[in-house]
């Protein structure tokens, strides 16, 4: 109305350019999916988990938005702006929906046409002409129209609308009400209202179980309560299958299936199964969540440490969950969605573990040696991974030789730096190179400031006039990092960086316990300025 005065703004996406009759004032990111994803023809503006910007295109498999056995989430895909789903980093193609006539051979249905009846009957049209009338086609079609489309055309949004008339003061406390009345809608707070009929606190218990991990270890800090119930969930269910039940999982609607009993009978032992996890984490030198390759897999490893129990001190088992947690974060196969990866990987090492075939993570898991250059920051699991490595296999301070544990890690801000400085390399060498993590290591916040930005020359001349370290310990500390200390002494960076990529491949391929792929392939020569092999 005109008493009210609101700065207002298009939906994203929408090119709309009037006084608006309605204003939303709440329920803006839920409308604007719905606009974006189901009636904008432009692909969505969205973000990944990591806050990258990408534009996404939606579309419903016919077939599996039919299936009794597929999760309704599992039969909307989400493809990037070109609809062309690609792995492999982009060699390999896995779905390509980039024309009408390759959305029809795979039976994919454009969602943003879904709200224009016109565009819709058309691409039906052409659809079922494309398949030749193929009856099953067309009679799958019309059970896919009833049962989805018409859910989509009928389904009702509750709205509270605010008439022109309502002043200002009134909008205000409602639209507070609103916000503050009632309970978020997250998997914890249903099942925390769940137990709740049965005079059980769930955010209570959580609490205290959270302060727990972060007095144990500043690995478990990011472990969210929803994290929890879902390994609660996992360890349940994997017990229920051991004895006979049905399969393994933990997806959503699992979590808001679990019962209090069974939290009651799991939580305390799954507490101490999440300490184990940081605890095995610290002996492969990842200490703080900071430098945790993938917080995803703190729950499948929390779940197998509990049901192993003291078998996972045996070596021969510790060795296994190792290579497990290697290749799942140097395959970086915990970026996505990971609930059945998690219900494989529990049965996958158990089994392993008691003397079956490795894991589908194990056999999977894949490391391209040009993969070391795109690692360029902590964003990524396997730039985490490297650093760990370095560190695990004895490296100490070039300065005072100390190993890197636990306490001298925290206490000396040990963080990655890199061996020939940014200032140095800037104007010599590719920066793809020179900020690689071949180029970096773990170090002293300390030590970091007296390398400065210098030619390595330099630096270990000053550090060795200074008195700090003799030249003869000097080579040695430097030697623990995987480096080659006449080439550093000698600022020759060429060969120094291919025999160091050559050193951390070996470390990977040992953590991994199985070999790299095309250490001499055209690429990696080209890249790299040498083999690897």
């Amino acid at each position: 109305g005109d008493t009210v005065r609101f700065k207002y703004r298009p939906f994203t996406g929408s090119t709309a350019d009037c006084k608006p009759e309605i204003l939303v004032l709440d329920g803006q990111q839920r409308l604007t999916s719905i606009y974006g994803a189901m009636f904008c023809k432009n692909a969505v503006p969205t973000k990944t988990d990591k806050n990258k910007g990408i534009n996404r295109f939606y579309y419903l498999d016919i077939k599996e938005c039919l299936s009794s056995t597929t999760d309704r989430i599992d039969a909307v895909l989400s493809l990037p702006e070109d609809r062309i789903i690609r792995e492999n980093f982009g060699r390999d193609i896995v779905l390509d929906l980039s024309s009408r006539e390759k959305e029809f051979t795979h039976h994919m249905f454009p969602l943003n046409i879904v709200y224009d009846r016109t565009a819709t009957s058309k691409w039906r049209n052409e659809y079922q002409k494309f398949h030749g009338y193929d009856a099953f086609v067309v009679e799958r079609f019309d059970v896919f129209d009833t049962e989805i489309l018409q859910a989509i055309y009928g389904y009702k949004v509750p709205v509270i609308t605010l008439g022109k008339d309502t002043p200002k003061e009134a909008v205000c406390q409602v639209f507070e009400n609103v916000n503050t009345g009632g309970v978020s809608l997250t998997v914890f707070e249903l099942v925390t209202a769940a137990f709740a009929a049965e005079n059980f606190e769930l955010r209570k218990d959580w609490d205290v179980r959270h302060d727990k991990f972060v007095q144990k270890a500043d690995l478990l800090s990011d472990v969210s309560s929803t994290d929890f119930l879902t390994a609660i969930t996992l360890l349940s269910r994997y017990y229920v299958r051991k004895a006979g039940g049905e399969a393994v999982s933990c997806k959503k609607k699992d979590v808001l299936a679990i019962t209090l009993p069974e939290y009651q009978k799991y939580a305390d032992s799954l507490t101490d199964g999440f300490i184990k996890a940081a605890n095995f984490l610290k002996e492969q030198r990842i200490f703080t969540a900071r430098d945790l390759p993938y917080t995803t897999q703190l729950i499948p490893l929390s779940v197998l440490l509990t049901i192993l129990d003291t078998r996972a001190n045996d070596s021969t088992v510790k060795n296994k969950i190792s290579r497990w947690v290697w290749c799942g974060g140097f395959g970086e196969m915990y970026g996505g969605a990971n609930e059945t990866r998690y219900a494989n990987d529990v049965i996958g090492v158990t089994e392993w573990v008691d003397g079956g075939a490795e894991p589908d993570t194990v056999v999977r898991a894949y490391f391209q040696p040009t993969r070391l250059l795109s690692l360029q920051t902590r964003l990524s699991a396997a730039y985490k991974g490297v650093m760990a490595l370095i560190l695990k296999a004895g490296a100490v301070d070039f300065i005072s030789g100390t190993d890197m544990g636990f306490t001298n890690f925290t206490e000396q801000a040990v963080d990655i730096h890199h061996i020939f400085p940014k200032a140095y390399c800037e104007n010599k060498y590719k920066r793809e190179q020179w900020n690689s993590i071949v180029n970096k290591t773990p170090l002293s916040a300390y030590t970091n400031r007296i390398l400065g930005g210098s030619a390595p020359s330099h630096y270990l001349k000053k550090i060795e006039s200074e008195g700090l370290v003799t030249p003869a310990d000097l080579d040695g500390f430097i030697a623990t990092h995987h480096v080659d200390v006449a080439d550093l002494r000698a600022d020759n960076f060429e060969d120094y960086f291919v025999k160091r990529a050559k050193s951390l491949l070996e470390l990977i391929s040992k953590a991994m316990g199985k070999g790299l792929p095309n250490l001499g392939s055209e690429e990696v020569v080209t890249t790299f300025g040498a083999s690897l092999e």
